[in-house]
């Protein structure tokens, strides 16, 4: 297997079945707590970075050959967006000084079905980069879902801890 194309599949979890694109973005919730469990939000950024240069990168590898297309193995971009997404909550524990390990169920949950829902749905300019048909389009719809993802994420949680008080 080729370095793109393990990268592509994330080492494979593209591979599962059935929806890949659900096994990806789970896995990417899976390590992305582990990641924040081991160096908080600043170590979470640096991965989510790197997933996005390296997942350009593979797409575009993976993709040379085959235009306008998007298989649904290909789950660096569910990774990169879904650790967008994480970002925002891992951020606020951050910022309140929370134990690196101390990731509550709601944050990961809502960012994980908030990024899923974006990302199926594709609304907007998620739908916009889905339509442009190319590697870099492949990457772009679900950073634009994990925004958006990552934005509703904290809505839902200021509204719920607003009316916990």
């Amino acid at each position: 297997m080729t370095v793109s194309r393990l990268v592509s599949t994330f080492f494979g979890a593209g591979l599962l079945r059935p929806a890949p694109g659900t096994w990806g973005s789970a896995v990417a919730v899976a390590m992305g707590l582990v990641i924040h469990g081991i160096g908080s939000f600043p170590l979470l950024a640096a991965a989510t970075l790197a997933a996005i240069g390296w997942g350009f990168w593979a797409c575009e590898v993976e993709l040379a050959d085959k235009p306008g297309q998007d298989p649904s193995e290909i789950v660096i971009d569910e990774v990169a967006g879904q650790w967008l997404a994480l970002l925002f909550p891992s951020f606020g524990f951050w910022l309140m000084g929370l134990d690196n390990w101390h990731f509550p169920y709601p944050g990961w949950v809502a960012a994980f079905v908030f990024f899923r829902l974006f990302d199926i749905w594709k609304p907007w300019l998620v739908g916009r980069a889905d339509r442009r048909h190319d590697a870099a389009g492949v990457m772009l719809d679900d950073l634009w879902a994990g925004l958006f993802a990552g934005v509703a994420t904290m809505i839902a949680a200021g509204a719920f801890h607003g009316m916990m008080g």
